[in-house]
């Protein structure tokens, strides 16, 4: 990419505002002014022009897309941690590189993990619902009792930044912390959370009164959480997942929160996002939120920072910081998981995104 040229951005979406004015001050920057997610033909006519993409976890950025990139769309630096909504091999076979932005949005997404897992077996949204629907008669020794979380088991799946995070808190709290990870923690760091590990994931879940899923989306994580596993839960335990929704059987989880085979649950993810399995939406002992575990504007200054420094630095013809190398990511998650044999299509059984199948 030419030094003497402002190098063409263009954004899928609103950024806050300080970003949005650092990024036209640097770059040649097309701005989404009006917050609404681009259709895929409008995503196309932005990669035959640009320079450089900022898309979003919302924005898929696939084969179909990618076939359509000019000669001169050299980086694309995601607004957002995962990077399962792009192509990754496809961009590296039209030599584009990827960026994320890791590591900013740790504290806040473990401070909502925290928060579902206090919400869920203390009822806080049912009480909630019934005070603001003039249900409430005044207090009793009966009244809308539920569970304390101090002394439980919490088992946490996947331990990096943001599972520690969560441990660190849980710990706090009273909780046991358990994982189940691709490998097991520093002696210190174990020793530190006082955790114990499981190498078993099946074993973990048969025995804890808490789960929290922050383990990514890949291909080897695809309802990693499958009905089988889900079964092996306790019916008095509590599931929190503030990860990503694909990694659960949402259809499988939904019908067994109906039937009472698990006793709750607290999702701020969904596997069909933006859909939202309506009989999920009916049941009292699910607290649902709409993706807000990084939601804060501290955290999204600091994701758009780290796009204007992956940005520049690419533009400065340097590697940026937070390069996403597809091979290594790879490798490194299907180990994590102990997946064998050929991976499984991202969104199972070859369904294209966007089918969604309320399956009760």
């Amino acid at each position: 990419m030419p030094n003497t040229k402002k190098p063409l951005v263009i954004v899928t979406r609103k950024l806050p505002d300080p970003i949005e004015t650092r990024m036209m001050e640097l770059f040649d920057t097309r701005l989404n002014l009006e917050d609404r997610p681009m259709t895929k033909a409008e995503l196309i006519e932005a990669v035959k022009v640009a320079d450089v993409l900022v898309p979003t976890v919302t924005d898929r950025i696939d084969a179909s897309i990618l076939s359509q990139a000019n000669p001169n769309l050299r980086l694309i630096a995601s607004f957002g941690t995962g990077v399962d909504h792009i192509d990754l091999a496809g961009a590296r076979q039209r030599g584009i590189t990827v960026c994320n932005t890791p590591g900013v949005l740790t504290e806040d997404t473990a401070d909502m993990t925290m928060a579902l897992l206090l919400a869920v077996p203390r009822r806080l949204t049912e009480g909630e619902r019934k005070l603001r629907e003039g249900d409430w008669q005044g207090w009793s020794p009966t009244q809308m009792l539920g569970h304390r979380i101090w002394g439980k088991r919490l088992g946490i799946i996947g331990m990096g930044r943001i599972g520690t995070a969560v441990a660190r808190r849980a710990r706090a709290f009273g909780l046991s912390i358990h994982y189940h990870n691709r490998r097991r923690l520093h002696e210190s760091i174990e020793k530190d959370l006082e955790a114990t590990y499981w190498e078993s994931l099946d074993q973990m879940l048969a025995r804890m009164d808490m789960i929290s899923v922050n383990c990514p989306h890949t291909p080897a994580t695809y309802h990693l959480l499958s009905a089988r596993r889900l079964k092996l839960m306790r019916p008095t335990a509590y599931l929190v997942n503030t990860s990503r929704g694909e990694v659960i059987d949402e259809n499988a989880l939904t019908r067994m929160l109906r039937a009472g085979d698990i006793a709750g649950a607290g999702l701020d993810v969904f596997e069909h996002e933006p859909a939202v399995n309506p009989k999920l939406v009916e049941l009292d002992n699910v607290v649902l939120l709409p993706h807000m575990g990084s939601a804060t504007i501290e955290g999204r200054v600091d994701m758009g920072e780290k796009v204007l420094i992956n940005i520049k630095t690419f533009a400065d013809g340097h590697t940026p910081p937070d390069r996403v190398l597809p091979d290594v990511c790879f490798r490194v998650v299907r180990s994590v998981w102990g997946q064998t044999g050929p991976w499984r299509p991202a969104h199972g059984n070859g369904a294209r995104r966007g089918t969604v199948a309320w399956m009760i």
